[in-house]
């Protein structure tokens, strides 16, 4: 296959990967809004909450760039079910702590105001970004092995369902380290990490796929199945991903929650799954041309901006090339207007 690593690697880092500055932006603006919820909780005598996380792409390191700074960021609130006792005494439902929350994140500098979703109450900014906060509670349960009671927790969604996000963070974040080499602690870096980024940015890389395409949380999830590392060569770890989820999801469209026994994170026969394999298939076939011996630098390149729907590729120098200029100049002769010298083995002469 034709060695592309490099331009694939500074793609990534430059193209796909979420800057250090839009992550502390990104940092900031949940940060600040955990203090309004700290506030408007206390404000109007409600629970105080017993912890916030992070979770989601961001804490996974695997947000991407996004052209229109449509950031999604999940940041979780965490209660003691016994604190969330309604007006009558009675056990708070999903809904209403959900409510809670949305009425407590209020601000009258927003131009849209919070709104209660299916799964959490969403915050908006007025430069793209929008916070999403899940509220959790926790609760005990026997362990189904020792008997012996453990704590869980349960998201308010349309019901109480158990759920437990920073167990996926864990989940991932052991994966990269398990999984490939080159692995950093904070789990930023790693080709394992890499590849899930590339991987999400493909499925976002054209504006009509978006509503189309399963989620990024169920790419991770595919990514984790189906990597195999490929030292010092992302550009094939990258491709031999897309063709193993391919064949994977030809064999078995089911994508099973990777905490969660039992549960899915799509069920068969979804219809976004469906889309996101034959789009692999499509732009696989434009990378057949890497496997041919005499692929140029440009056709390769023209492959990788086919598979990104991008013209990044296309402006990236032939390195080949760059050797064979070098080449000539440091070892031949060569003119400099005005004078007449000659380069080589024997240093200069004039």
């Amino acid at each position: 296959m034709k060695n592309c690593d490099s331009q694939v690697l500074k793609y990534q880092r430059d193209m796909v990967k979420l800057s250090d500055e839009d992550r502390l932006d990104i940092k900031d603006k949940a940060d600040t809004n955990r203090e309004r919820l700290k506030g408007g909780l206390r404000a109007a005598e409600k629970p105080k909450p017993i912890g916030m996380h992070t979770q989601g792409s961001y804490s996974m390191k695997t947000m991407i760039q996004e052209e229109d700074r449509d950031y999604d960021i999940d940041d979780g609130v965490y209660f003691n079910k016994e604190d969330l006792v309604g007006p009558n005494g009675g056990e708070m439902s999903a809904l209403a702590v959900r409510q809670m929350v949305c009425n407590a994140l209020q601000d009258s500098r927003f131009n849209q105001p919070p709104e209660v979703r299916k799964n959490c109450v969403r915050v908006y900014y007025n430069d793209g970004y929008h916070v999403d906060v899940p509220s959790y509670r926790k609760i005990e349960i026997k362990d189904p092995i020792s008997g012996e009671p453990k704590t869980a927790w349960e998201l308010a969604g349309p019901t109480w369902k158990r759920s437990d996000a920073r167990a996926v963070t864990a989940w991932f974040k052991t994966a990269n380290s398990t999984r490939c080499s080159d692995a950093s602690k904070d789990g930023n870096r790693g080709q394992f990490v890499r590849v899930t980024r590339l991987m999400k940015k493909f499925a976002k890389s054209r504006a009509s796929w978006k509503s189309k395409t399963i989620s990024g949380f169920a790419i991770s999830r595919l990514v984790e199945e189906c990597y195999l590392e490929i030292r010092s060569r992302n550009d094939r770890a990258f491709r031999s991903v897309m063709q193993q989820i391919h064949d994977r999801l030809e064999l078995n469209d089911e994508i099973a929650h990777p905490t969660l026994n039992g549960e899915n994170i799509v069920d068969s026969g979804n219809t976004k799954v469906a889309f996101f394999k034959d789009c692999l298939k499509e732009n696989l076939e434009h990378t057949e041309i890497l496997d041919d011996p005499d692929c140029t630098h440009e056709q390769a390149m023209k492959a990788w901006d086919k598979v990104f729907n991008s013209d990044w590729f296309k402006a990236q120098p032939d390195p080949d090339a760059e050797k064979k200029v070098d080449s000539r100049t440091t070892t031949g002769p060569f003119i400099k207007q005005g004078e007449t010298r000659y380069a080589g083995n024997h240093g200069r002469f004039g």
